[in-house]
């Protein structure tokens, strides 16, 4: 079947076995930061956004993407640099395996909501597994970029 969708801003459009996942469809097109963890939609290592909203690509039809947006951490480099050192500050990037994901899903919170509480933040990264930190660390790094945006605006 044919795929048109847009990757990282650029226009793909393909033919593809009508099962492929969507993570799979992504790293062929070079996007490594979508990382396969468990295949069961429990751990965020595959988050990719589709159409500027959060979704799990290990359990998604590439299919699905026809004629969407889809952008991984490729993508988002520069949007991500905003924070990501405010995250490795507080310690919670450990063995970085899980933070391409906590960046997707911090990166669609902050759109949605540019000043979340803690609970916001803890509920809108609560689909990511991290092994190493215990959450914690994520928290403190996004909670220090606001709070170091409030006192820039």
């Amino acid at each position: 079947m044919e795929l048109k969708l847009t990757l990282n801003g650029k226009r793909i459009i393909e033919e593809i076995d009508a099962d492929l996942l969507l993570i799979d469809f992504v790293r062929a097109h070079g996007c490594k930061s979508v990382k396969r963890g468990c295949d069961t939609s429990g751990c965020g290592l595959c988050t990719v956004l589709l159409d500027g909203t959060p979704v799990l690509s290990c359990s998604m039809l590439a299919a699905r993407a026809d004629g969407h947006d889809v952008r991984t951490l490729e993508g988002l480099q520069e949007e991500a640099a905003d924070f990501v050192g405010f995250i490795a500050a507080q310690g919670a990037d450990q063995c970085g395996f899980c933070n391409p994901g906590f960046v997707m899903n911090t990166i669609a919170l902050l759109r949605e909501n540019p000043d979340p509480t803690d609970d916001e933040i803890r509920a809108f990264l609560a689909g990511n597994l991290c092994r190493c930190s215990g959450y914690d660390g994520q928290l403190r790094g996004i909670r220090a970029y606001l709070n170091a945006k409030k006192r820039e605006g």
